[in-house]
């Protein structure tokens, strides 16, 4: 299985080394279930709460995920893709 991964921080909360943690967990998960990371995503930051026009990666990872490039996208946490559970 093809998977991508999206990492984000907040200036408010979060250090920039964040996305480096995120990302290292999400590889984590990708190796122990045997899949490959084909790309990674990120945000550096920027609030979950901003739209889509307003986060370069993740509007990226959305037209990554539009041309089918990956199979299932990897989040250390759901708050990380948006701040909104519907979006998420």
């Amino acid at each position: 299985m093809r998977a991508a991964i999206y990492a984000r921080y907040s200036s408010e909360n979060q250090r920039a080394s964040s996305i480096d943690d995120q990302i290292r967990l999400c590889r984590q998960e990708a190796d122990q279930r045997g899949w490959i990371v084909v790309n990674e995503f990120s945000d550096a930051a920027l609030s979950g709460a901003l739209g889509e026009d307003q986060r370069p990666g993740y509007r990226t990872m959305m037209a990554a995920a539009k041309r089918r490039e990956f199979d299932v996208l990897l989040v250390d946490d759901t708050s990380r893709l948006s701040r909104d559970s519907v979006d998420a």
